[in-house]
């Protein structure tokens, strides 16, 4: 493809020449062959008619045919027919002689000239031929590389228009890609905005329910103070009437109620600070006390979970664990949050917590 474009740039380039004639040097060798034929003919025939040998004269007439022209290629017109002089009178032997070689090469000459004239006519009819080939040729050439120049054209008008295509298609494919990025980032920040949000709000409500918990645990715990407080009156009036029993006791039997006195104070010190006895009533104020923080909205058939609890004399809680789960270990932690946050366990009867008991807990409803 590449070679026939140089050429047909090069075709292009040079203008269009008439063709050369063809055989022009043919015919001027064969001229020249026969104007020495020619001579050869007519040295001879002098040298001939001087070497005339010694015998009977006679004059003989006869008509000289016309020499036919040769047939040329392609058929030229016939030629002129040649018009044949008179014989002259009877004259000597010797300008007859010379007459007839005058005729002789007149007409030698003349079909000389007829044969130059007809390889001339058909020179110029073969060069016409040529020159009518070689434009046909020239043209056809022509056609061919204007139809090639057009397909070309073609291919390259297709080529133009897939290369513009593929390049719609890649701009629509850019825009497509971007508009999806624009979506996944605008997604993506609408998910950070809520997760900031739930991150706000759960916040906002651990915080509440933190200060509700700081509320309610100093809530119980003035509770607690008071209900202690309470209760170490309670005790203090408790044993001054109890002394003020065993002074009466004292002073109606005599010595002999010392001991007496010792036995009471020692059953009154059996669930004291060292001992896990407590009052009938104090379960019941570990569960007034524990129960109301629970926080559980989950089921509750079937949940009993046991904590073990070990607290200080004046009721702070110093440990708690559980001892029995109830397989529920959401609801396990809700129970175990709930005696945290009970700190300080109430105290008994006699002023002091015991140091270590067992708490069992069921969700309300359970």
């Amino acid at each position: 493809m590449t070679l026939l474009h140089r050429q047909t740039r090069a075709s292009s380039a040079r203008p269009i020449r008439p063709p050369r004639e063809r055989g022009t040097g043919k015919a001027f060798a064969l001229a020249a062959l026969m104007h020495l034929l020619l001579g050869w003919f007519l040295y001879h025939g002098i040298n001939w008619q001087n070497n005339t040998p010694a015998g009977a004269e006679a004059e003989i007439w006869t008509e000289i045919p016309d020499t036919p022209a040769p047939t040329p290629r392609p058929a030229p017109p016939p030629p002129a027919p040649v018009k044949v002089q008179p014989a002259p009178p009877p004259a000597k032997d010797e300008d007859a002689d010379i007459a007839l070689q005058e005729k002789k090469r007149k007409q030698q000459e003349a079909a000389a000239r007829e044969a130059q004239l007809a390889e001339q006519r058909r020179q110029q009819e073969e060069a016409k031929q040529e020159a009518e080939a070689k434009r046909q040729q020239l043209a056809a050439q022509a056609a061919q590389q204007k139809a090639m120049q057009d397909k070309q054209k073609q291919i390259e008008q297709q080529r133009q228009a897939e290369l513009q295509k593929q390049q719609q298609q890649k701009a629509q494919q850019d825009k497509q890609r971007q508009q999806q990025q624009a979506d996944a980032q605008k997604q993506e920040q609408l998910k950070e905005q809520k997760e900031q949000k739930e991150q706000q709000e759960a916040k906002a409500k651990a915080d509440a329910q933190a200060k509700a918990k700081a509320e309610s645990d100093a809530k119980a715990k003035a509770a607690a103070q008071a209900k202690a407080k309470a209760d170490a009156e309670a005790k203090a009036k408790l044993d001054a009437e109890r002394k003020s029993r065993l002074a009466q006791l004292q002073g109606q039997l005599g010595g002999g109620t010392a001991g007496s006195g010792e036995g009471l104070a020692k059953s009154g010190t059996g669930k004291g600070a060292g001992g896990n006895a407590t009052s009938p009533g104090y379960a019941e104020k570990v569960q007034r006390r524990v129960r109301p923080n629970i926080v559980w909205a989950g089921e509750t058939a079937g949940l009993e979970t046991v904590v073990s609890v070990r607290c200080s004399s004046s009721g702070t809680l110093l440990s708690a664990n559980i001892t029995r789960s109830s397989g529920n270990e959401q609801w396990d932690q809700a129970a175990l949050r709930a005696v945290q946050r009970s700190d300080p366990m109430p105290v008994d009867i006699d002023g002091k917590a015991p140091d270590h008991f067992t708490i069992t807990l069921r969700p309300a409803g359970g």
